[in-house]
């Protein structure tokens, strides 16, 4: 049996110095940790606890003095880290959680990141005026020594920038003017030396031009407050401490559903929460989302939407028109962590009414109306949101054709023309009740797609011409083919419907540059209208965002077994990159054609989804065609309302705060109080605020 062990960091008290103040609620979070892991039976043994207390009158001396033996020193932490690598076995838990000032300093590796940039680091209780950073390129040696010893790791930062600086509360919690620290810091590490460090780096950011504060590896799950550029909020949420609200809603939501919670769930239901307080902290996942908390096992992530507001009538989501989502799409409410095939776990079933580019609002449907009672006092942000059904315009019109009889190869022997009639009575049956496919007969409507019997015997589904790579075959004398049969129509309708999402109009279309380029000389393609691979070429993705301010992007890969993936830009999982001004990444990829008689050669398209609001392409998702569907979803939000009153204090800088939510804000409401819905508003176009672009390749044998 696996051997659990925690390390936990909290720093409220700092020694003088120049850039940060003490903190008042890090310990605390770090307390509520412990608390959780002491239900669970941990021993007491297998937990190290590094925290720095606030007192009247407060030292390094006076920490230790009060029994400390570990005050969250540069030197302790680093050893802490040494010690749980030592000890565990292979196959062990490693839970890390830390809760302090995280920072931003003049990087040691200029020729890591380059001249004049900065490494993310902690901050221990001791930095001082000269002392050290635990910065990002140690903390990736760390971790890897934890993973190469086949540990399996969690790593959760309450911390301002989690994905890239610093803390902050009322008084902010980072450095006091919200700048890096410039000053020439030690260079020596106490976890390796520089040849390690820079080795090790480069093998986990595959030599990316950039990274963020983590580099983002399947090895281990990383949940952190807020994307950079955002800051991290804590409040009193029980009336009386304050707590980092990552911390307080984790240990809210796993203390309310204890078991089989995979971290992804665990982190939609707490983004919710957290966004329905303080629509400018977004929490950031990254890794293996699928595994269960504080556990080994995978479980198949279940996507969806998540509710991130709630009224007595109407919800928000945090997807809408970037994400293919049309007015009168339905969506059944289901709670957080539940089967979703599980129809009878329904809370409620609802209906979109209105939308934006990355969000939509949706009111609360009546019994009468959707056939499920509401259950109103469960509905919270945080809940998850699977469509039910699409409206008429989305469906996909099917036809079940009969063919005639005779020997040419569109027609069929008298024996399989015999069974053809009962055959395709059976697909109709099993889509009775379907949302994404529908039946049209006479010539009224033209169909998307047409079924009919193939002279092997087979379901044949056609798009003018039959389509040829649906393996396997599904005969007609099997009962479980009609089921199947629908499967792949749904799996159709999904993948094509998110491959013609696009909007021309969009003002995006200068604001980023998107490219392949050579995998050996990193130089444009001389012919990118017509890129033709062999199987194993090697290709990289440049993106540069040419604009004035961040956006948020995704690539997926709409590959020829009908699978869509998504592009791990800068070996990022995550939901979306965020890419800043300016900034620029390669991510490198391998083509290979699929095994079977049908991929001599393959079309694949590289589709870049961009918003400038908080996106989640992962609904979009696909599997191989007949591997069961997950309930795919957008997971975040685009902060597209005026500023609300603030009621907790911050944790971080403050971010840049949008132009259109400055207007919103100027025009709706004072800046300390929400606007009416009598008050006139300024009414974005929301199609303004999204852009996607395609590139086609050919993959030859």
């Amino acid at each position: 049996m696996s051997n659990f062990y925690a390390l936990l960091i909290g720093i409220d008290y700092y020694e003088p110095n120049p850039h940060y103040e003490s903190l008042q609620g890090a310990v605390r979070d770090i307390d509520k940790v412990a608390d959780y892991l002491k239900k669970l039976q941990i021993p007491s043994e297998r937990i190290t606890k590094l925290t720095s207390r606030l007192s009247n009158t407060n030292s390094l001396a006076d920490v230790r003095a009060a029994g400390k033996k570990m005050p969250p020193t540069y030197q302790n932490i680093v050893n802490a880290f040494n010690s749980i690598t030592e000890t565990a076995n292979t196959g062990d838990l490693v839970y890390i959680h830390y809760s302090g000032h995280g920072g931003r300093v003049k990087t040691i590796f200029p020729d890591l990141k380059g001249k004049g940039q900065n490494d993310e680091g902690l901050v221990p209780m001791d930095v001082g005026n000269d002392g050290y950073y635990l910065r990002d390129v140690e903390m990736a040696t760390l971790l890897k020594r934890m993973t190469d010893k086949g540990l399996i790791v969690t790593v959760i930062f309450d911390s301002c920038h989690s994905g890239g600086a610093t803390r902050g509360d009322a008084q902010i919690r980072g450095s006091r003017n919200g700048e890096a620290d410039t000053k020439d810091r030690p260079k020596d590490s106490a976890v390796a030396d520089r040849d390690e460090l820079v080795n090790n780096w480069r093998t986990v950011t595959q030599n990316s031009l950039q990274e963020g504060w983590l580099p983002n590896q399947r090895e281990y799950v990383f949940l952190g407050a807020c994307r950079p550029s955002e800051y991290a909020y804590e409040s009193a949420f029980d009336g009386k401490d304050r707590n980092g609200a990552l911390t307080y809603w984790m240990i809210d939501t796993l203390n309310a559903i204890p078991t089989g919670l995979t971290y992804q769930a665990l982190y939609d239901r707490l983004k919710g929460q957290i966004q329905s307080q303080f629509p400018n902290q977004l929490p950031m996942l990254l890794g293996e989302g699928d595994r269960l908390v504080f556990g080994s096992e995978i479980k198949p992530v279940q996507y969806s939407l998540g509710v991130i507001n709630v009224t007595p009538e109407y919800l928000t989501f945090d997807g809408g028109l970037a994400q293919g989502i049309s007015r009168g799409t339905r969506f059944a409410l289901y709670p957080v962590g539940s089967d979703f095939s599980d129809k009878q776990k329904r809370l409620a079933v609802v209906e979109i009414t209105e939308l934006q580019a990355s969000t939509s609002t949706a009111k609360i449907l009546c019994a009468e109306e959707s056939g499920v009672s509401a259950v109103i006092e469960k509905i919270e942000p945080g809940l998850a949101a699977v469509m039910e059904s699409a409206p008429v315009d989305l469906k996909h019109r099917v036809r079940l054709f009969i063919k005639e009889v005779g020997d040419k190869e569109e027609q069929l022997p008298q024996e399989l023309a015999d069974k053809q009639a009962a055959a395709l009575e059976k697909v109709r049956q099993a889509m009775q009740g379907n949302g994404w496919v529908t039946e049209v007969r006479g010539n009224e409507e033209e169909a998307h797609y047409q079924v009919a019997v193939g002279r092997e015997g087979v379901y044949e589904i056609s798009r003018l011409t039959p389509i040829k790579n649906l393996t396997p075959a599904l005969s007609i004398d099997d009962a479980e083919s009609p089921a199947q049969v629908v499967k792949r129509l749904v799996h159709l309708a999904k993948y094509q419907t998110a491959q013609i999402l696009n909007n021309p109009a969009s003002e995006l279309k200068k604001a980023i540059e998107y490219e392949l380029l050579d995998g050996d000389t990193k130089k444009p393609l001389p012919d990118p209208n017509n890129i033709s691979l062999k199987s194993g070429d090697r290709l990289y993705v440049r993106l540069k965002n040419v604009s004035s301010g961040p956006l948020n992007i995704a690539v997926l890969d709409f590959e020829a077994t009908w699978e869509i993936s998504q592009i791990p830009i800068q070996g990022d999982r995550g939901a979306f990159y965020s890419l800043q001004s300016g900034e620029e990444t390669l991510t490198r990829l391998r083509f290979d054609l699929p095994n079977g008689e049908y991929y001599q050669q393959s079309e694949e398209t590289l589709k870049l989804f961009v918003t400038r609001g908080i996106a989640n392409f992962q609904w979009l998702i696909l599997p191989p065609l007949d591997e069961e569907l997950g309930k795919r979803g957008g997971n975040l939000n685009e902060e597209l309302q005026q500023i609300a009153e603030e009621k907790g204090a911050t944790r971080g800088e403050k971010p840049q705060i949008s132009p259109l939510n400055q207007l919103l804000s100027q025009v709706g409401a004072d800046v300390d109080k929400p606007p009416t819905l009598t008050r006139a508003s300024y009414d974005p176009d929301p199609n303004a605020e999204w852009l996607t672009q395609s590139i086609l390749l050919t993959v030859k044998r």
